[in-house]
């Protein structure tokens, strides 16, 4: 991907090929400018690649693909819509498809501990409360593909835990591919089956790197000697790179 800016091209990713595996939870790694929400946007369709090409299940893809499930780094919420109507904007219009519709809306709220706030505004939430009816509302029409674009990185530390929790806890037992973009380690150590390493601008990825940790995973799973490992695999990759430079240690 090439932008042209200030009179010359900006090169924002190179030579970047992957596979992800239906039912898979990948993680995009990488620090800022790396190219992480750009390859994002490319897969879902809503940016065209410079060239090179992106398939899924066999199916190109040439236009922004209604049948993902996106959630942003904002919630993007619908002040005039109460929490319900926010969860349905893509219902099915059919009075049968909107009786279904509501029937998932109030499920997933209730899976994500949102059960009896269908009828508050997203401005009596907080931060954490609204990521979780974006995320309801990107998994209401049972997408195969959600697409997150470091959707917990605004929030505080105790519920970016719990989100974590509650997107594994959505994710588990289903067939849904996940590629999730974040530029915190212990995070996409914690969710993924494999964590996709971008080295610095121009970006492209680097290492792979498969996280061998038993599921359900829970917040216990951080102190094992495996969670370790894949911590230090990863910011290893960083230091190589030059992302990382511990100059303390080094003198």
């Amino acid at each position: 991907m090439t932008y042209r800016a200030a009179g010359k091209d900006i090169q924002a990713l190179v030579r970047t090929s992957l596979a992800i595996r239906r039912g898979e939870f990948v993680s995009l790694l990488g620090p800022s400018g790396c190219g992480k929400t750009t390859l994002l946007r490319i897969v879902a369709g809503l940016q065209a690649p410079s060239s090179g090409r992106v398939s899924v299940a066999g199916i190109p893809v040439s236009r922004p693909q209604t049948e993902m499930g996106i959630v942003f780094q904002t919630p993007i919420l619908l002040e005039w819509f109460d929490v319900l109507g926010n969860v349905m904007l893509r219902q099915d219009p059919r009075p049968a498809g909107r009786a279904a519709a509501m029937r998932r809306a109030s499920a997933l709220l209730a899976q994500v501990g949102l059960a009896g706030c269908e009828g508050m505004r997203p401005s009596q939430l907080s931060g954490g409360m609204q990521q979780r009816v974006a995320l309801c509302r990107a998994l209401l029409h049972d997408p195969s593909v959600l697409l997150m674009d470091e959707p917990f990185g605004a929030l505080d530390a105790l519920t970016r835990d719990q989100m974590c929790l509650d997107l594994q806890k959505l994710w588990t037992g289903g067939e849904k591919t996940v590629l999730f973009v974040t530029h915190d380690i212990g995070e996409a150590v914690f969710l993924s089956d494999r964590v996709l390493v971008m080295a610095p601008s121009p970006g492209r990825v680097d290492v792979a790197i498969d996280i061998d940790l038993p599921r359900p995973r829970r917040l216990s799973s951080r102190d094992t000697e495996a969670f370790f490992h894949a911590c230090r695999t990863i910011r290893q990759a960083f230091e190589r790179r030059g992302v990382l430079r511990d100059d303390a240690a080094a003198s």
